[in-house]
């Protein structure tokens, strides 16, 4: 069966665990992070305190390494109940329904209630979560789904709706140094048998981007090496170049610059260097996407059509299937946005346009093109002598769109590059055909207006 059962729901006592295991909190006082969900009188600081009036199914939304499946552990011992674990990556419908079971069979003969913690329920399906709601609204169950995802679009709305949605942040430095001094020194940790220096140290921080598993998987791997762990034992451990990145510094802002720079710059080569400095520093994958989108628009436009829906689809990718498959169309999209044509003519036209406003050049919305739906409207002139573009065969007509003061303003000029040479072609003979009949149209809706009056 994929589901895992600890009767002993801390499962750290072992000497021969994981030390992220190992240290695993063992009660409130012992957790890092997460303040914002433990106040006094919280839903999740009431299950923690094993308050029987507060089972509550609980999803718990946040990056790797935050806690969510130590806080499932801490309920359940709190709450004394059974502690099954299942993996959404290996368990099926089947072994949903067992579980269920199981848990339906102790609450009956024992009265015993059994914690259900399902990590990365984002990789269930549809049906997988939809076996999982009989046992969550009946009370067989107290579910605490933990998910990397945006729970609205990985989690199905009867289950959502079922349970409450908690958001953990990422560790903070602080956070992390905090435990990792505390597992070197303490005797369930490294009891204080090697010494760390403190460039290693914040090196192990840096490394972590704010998960705790991954900075105690790397200090066990340091650990092996020898009773003194300098920055050149955490990268052997590691086996991984030091990233010199600082999430919250200058560095932050200067990769991600020298990233889109490089885009912009056509040289796919350092922008992958820079992509993948990122990454390894536990850069914000949606942190990157949100730039991709940007550039798109920004620097290459519709000298590349697709940019745009690539840029876009690389984000909506990284949100469904998370890290680190997630740098698969980081790189597809930053290697496309590299090597396409470029362009600013977007980001000149809008910004020339929203100048005119601000300066005040906006001109009154020309009669013909008003609403003409409601009482009056015509009396005022206002729709008369419009012209359908879809009444004509070549669907264009010539009839004035800008405000007076405007009519000779263009703002989207078209570069010679990739695709929107076409668009350049395009715009002079509309900008022709539009200009051509400007003054008969003005004299055609004079005459129109004559005649309503």
């Amino acid at each position: 069966m994929g589901a895992t059962l600890f009767d002993d729901a801390a499962g750290s006592d072992r000497p021969d665990a994981p030390l992220a295991v190992r240290m695993r909190p063992r009660d409130v006082t012992d957790l890092v992070g997460q303040q914002h969900l433990l106040a006094s009188g919280t839903p999740l600081r009431r299950l923690l305190d094993g308050d029987p009036t507060a089972s509550v199914s609980v999803i718990l939304w946040g990056p790797p390494g935050t806690g969510k499946t130590t806080l499932a552990h801490l309920v359940s011992r709190a709450t004394g109940a059974r502690f099954v674990e299942l993996s959404a990556v290996t368990a099926g419908v089947k072994d949903v329904r067992e579980v269920i079971e199981g848990a339906r069979a102790t609450l009956g003969m024992h009265g015993r209630r059994t914690v259900l913690f399902v990590d990365e329920v984002h990789r269930f399906s549809k049906t997988q979560q939809d076996a999982l709601l009989p046992a969550v609204e009946n009370g067989w169950v107290t579910l605490i789904a933990a998910t990397t995802e945006n729970p609205s679009f990985s989690v199905v709305t009867p289950l959502l709706s079922r349970s409450l949605l908690l958001t953990l942040q990422p560790l903070t430095e602080d956070d992390v140094a905090n435990l990792l001094r505390r597992a070197i020194n303490e005797p369930r940790g490294l009891d204080a048998a090697v010494v760390v220096e403190d460039e290693a140290l914040m090196h192990l921080v840096r490394l972590s981007g704010g998960d705790a598993r991954r900075a105690l998987t790397a200090l066990e791997a340091a650990a092996g090496l020898g009773d003194r762990i300098g920055v050149g034992e955490v990268e052997t451990a590691v086996q991984k170049a030091m990233v010199r990145y600082d999430r919250a510094g200058d560095q932050h802002y200067d990769v991600i610059s020298a990233f889109i720079k490089s885009i912009r710059g056509s040289d796919v080569d350092a922008a992958l260097h820079y992509l993948a400095r990122m990454i390894e520093a536990g850069e914000d994958p949606r942190f990157i996407a949100r730039r991709l989108i940007i550039l798109a628009s920004e620097d290459i436009g519709l000298a590349d059509p697709q940019a745009l829906p690539i840029a876009t689809a690389a984000a909506e990718a990284v949100a469904f299937i998370g890290m680190p498959e997630g740098r698969l169309p980081l790189a597809h999209a930053t290697i496309h946005l590299a090597l396409c044509p470029k362009s600013n003519a977007v980001i000149t036209a809008i910004d020339a346009a929203l100048a005119d406003v601000r300066s005040g050049s906006a001109g009154a919305v020309p009669a013909h093109l008003r609403d003409a739906h409601y009482a009056g409207a015509q009396t005022l002139g206002h729709g008369v002598a419009y012209r359908y573009p879809h009444d004509s065969p070549e669907g264009v007509v010539a009839q004035q769109y800008a405000p007076d003061e405007l009519v000779d303003r263009q703002y989207y000029l078209p570069s010679q590059h990739g695709a929107e040479a076409r668009w350049a072609e395009v715009r002079e003979r509309l900008a022709q055909a539009l200009g051509s009949g400007t003054a008969r149209e003005t004299a055609e809706h004079d005459s129109a207006i004559e005649e309503v009056t």
